[in-house]
């Protein structure tokens, strides 16, 4: 599969201090490195039949409909796609116009992942967005009226300027808009933020864990009585409508990243990086040099990021890969460590798989962390 890491962005939201440069005059020459990239690196991949295509990272939305299929063109000539292939395309609310998704719904883009955060306007002033609430409701029902209804939402729930009827209020709407796909995550102090230095002054108050738990089992519930599967912490999708992309990262299978920062994995042993600056970036693509590093993963990094992945998700860790894969000092190590926490209930093995008990999923990765090789 193919990640296409595009970096533009139109604003800086204020739980977030990952931004990408606004500067659009850099946008031909940063289009013409992708291209040049994928040229260079299509040899990366051995499969030449794409199941999955993701245009992300930023918000490749404020690309015009024509610089995207020229992206899909360039692809193309390296590789074909499968007929099912998944090809999504992450967008901003208030990009989402009746002419660009006319032009979109043309295109091979079959699923969109829209940047929602949350239906209540207080809680986008918080958030920095540049869409209201209106605009976050009337897009996605272009959007269907368009044909493109393979379509997810992300959603923040724990921020400090909703409550819990707000965040039942959130879920109901999506379920109301017949949106078969959710990402949602709790809202996140991150350094040298804007909202940091609201909290510190006493502008707004933090963020709740136990609120943020509460809004979190919520969720969980309600969305599996409305027919979503729960197959990851942090996403729910309607039978059908689970991300195939995400899906294929967390069984660890191989995958091309380009673009600046952007990852890449080759389903073994190596994985590499772009670098983030776009300028850089664009004048070594230029000199025919990919701007990359790369790194051999330890047997320790390999056990902490099986670990970390397979107990986010409902298929969890296959004990049958971790003993084939690894050596007796590993498995042994494992065993020891989750012991305890299989007697307490908080880890399961069904059918040779370790998971987390449901009811402790909201504290996943800091359960996943104990069992780390450090």
């Amino acid at each position: 599969m193919i990640y296409l890491h595009i970096p533009f962005c139109k604003q800086k939201c204020s739980y977030c201090n990952f931004h990408f440069s606004t500067s659009f005059s850099l946008k031909d020459e940063m289009l013409s490195a992708i291209k040049k990239e994928i040229q260079l690196r299509h040899n990366e991949l051995e499969n030449k039949t794409l199941k999955s295509l993701y245009f992300g990272g930023g918000t490749p939305s404020v690309l015009s409909v024509d610089e995207i299929k020229s992206l899909l063109d360039e692809i193309q000539k390296y590789f074909s796609f499968d007929e099912n292939i998944e090809i999504t395309l992450e967008s901003n609310p208030d990009d989402l116009n009746k002419n660009f998704l006319k032009e979109l719904s043309q295109t091979e883009i079959n699923r969109l992942s829209i940047g929602t955060q949350s239906f209540f306007d207080e809680d986008l002033k918080l958030m920095n967005r540049a869409h209201n609430a209106s605009e976050a409701e009337s897009s996605i029902k272009r959007a269907q009226d368009f044909g493109l209804v393979n379509i997810s939402v992300d959603l923040i729930y724990g921020s400090p300027t909703s409550n819990f009827e707000i965040w039942k209020d959130n879920l109901n709407k999506t379920i109301e808009l017949q949106v078969p796909h959710v990402s949602s995550y709790a809202l996140t102090v991150e350094p040298k933020t804007a909202l940091e230095k609201w909290i510190e002054n006493g502008k707004i108050r933090s963020p709740e864990e136990t609120e943020q738990n509460q809004e979190f089992y919520y969720m969980k519930d309600f969305l599996k009585d409305n027919g979503f599967d729960h197959y990851e912490i942090s996403n729910f999708g309607k039978p059908g409508f689970h991300s195939k992309h995400n899906s294929a990262y967390w069984k660890s299978e191989p995958y091309l990243g380009i673009g600046p920062s952007a990852h890449s994995y080759n389903g073994h042993l190596e994985r590499s990086w772009n670098i983030a600056n776009n300028p850089i970036y664009i004048k070594n693509l230029n000199q025919n040099i990919l701007p990359k590093e790369k790194e051999i993963l330890t047997e320790k990094d390999r056990f902490n990021e099986m670990i970390m992945i397979g107990l986010r998700t409902i298929w969890g860790v296959d004990l049958n890969r971790i003993n084939q894969n690894f050596s007796s000092e590993v498995i042994d190590y494992l065993n020891q460590e989750i012991k305890s926490k299989i007697e307490s209930g908080i880890l399961e093995i069904e059918n040779n798989y370790l998971k987390i008990s449901e009811k402790h999923w909201f504290l996943a990765d800091g359960i996943a962390s104990d069992l780390f090789i450090v």
